[in-house]
């Protein structure tokens, strides 16, 4: 199962951090399965990495919903409040949230980095970028998923559960994890599933950047952890093709308050990546 294209029609979603990366690959999945997506995020403008969330939002017309770009920090609480409020008003309803937002050229400084080499307002940029935000829309959107009985999914990462880049980003994403189980625990009286999703390395806008060697290979060094082969990594619409699987899934709520691999989602719901594979290196 790749998606139905109308198996998400008249749903409603918004995706976080959606101008690259894993947030473009869920954004356009939900949209190629019918959905309308708002897509969130400051690039209105190309910089040094491509992709705007226009650029996000018309790539979903193309697929076959209905993208609509909403320019937006997610250090701005009321930005965020006004999103919420404009999907109040126009649809009266959320049935998706993806939490994904996260500033992964700024976390790129300190990768391999032990801690005391990590200075102090890297804690605050991941925090406030990877799980602060997570928890602001989730605040102001659980009003609208209750309404539909809808999703929440959290983009975490098995650094959650071992080391991976450095402390602060294990902290961060062990925070991620406790408070997707909180969110469900809150949620439990409600139809709403509450799940954080573990990609496994993407092959994103950021990682393209890297060269292939003369061999034709493109290696990513991860210090401390190893090389990595990017023919092996994921698409970025390879974890949207699982948020469209549990959003499209009756029987959802028996994942709630827990953390998923993408890859072992798709052996679950049989979907694989754009290139026929299930990648597995993470």
């Amino acid at each position: 199962m790749n998606g139905i294209p109308s198996a998400l029609g008249g749903r409603i979603a918004v995706v976080t951090g959606a101008s690259r990366g894993i947030g473009k690959g869920i954004a356009m999945e939900l949209g190629a399965a019918g959905a309308t997506v708002y897509v969130t995020g400051r690039s209105a403008t190309p910089g040094r990495l491509p992709g705007t969330v226009h650029e996000t939002a018309a790539a979903i017309d193309a697929a076959g919903g209905t993208g609509i770009p909403f320019v937006c920090d997610h250090r701005d609480d009321d930005a965020v409040r006004r999103l919420f409020e404009l999907i109040k008003a126009e649809h009266g309803k959320l049935d998706v949230l993806v939490n994904n937002v996260y500033n992964s050229p700024a976390a790129a400084r300190w990768l391999g980095k032990p801690f005391w080499e990590v200075p102090p307002d890297a804690w605050d940029e991941t925090f406030d970028i990877g799980v602060r935000s997570h928890y602001v829309a989730s605040v102001f959107a659980a009003p609208l998923l209750i309404e539909a009985g809808g999703l929440i999914v959290n983009i975490s990462s098995p650094g959650a559960q071992r080391y991976m880049h450095n402390a602060v980003y294990g902290v961060a994403k062990t925070a991620v994890d406790r408070l997707t189980a909180d969110m469900a625990h809150n949620l439990a009286d409600t139809a709403v599933t509450a799940v954080s999703l573990w990609p496994g390395i993407v092959d994103t806008e950021l990682l393209q950047l890297v060269p292939a060697d003369a061999r034709g290979q493109r290696l990513v060094t991860l210090p401390g952890e190893g090389t990595f082969d990017l023919a092996a990594a994921e698409s970025p619409r390879f974890p949207g093709r699982a948020v469209v699987a549990l959003a499209t899934d009756p029987d959802r709520r028996s994942r709630t308050g827990t953390a998923w691999r993408v890859a072992d989602l798709a052996d679950e719901y049989g979907f694989t990546d754009v290139d026929g594979r299930i990648p597995r290196a993470d």
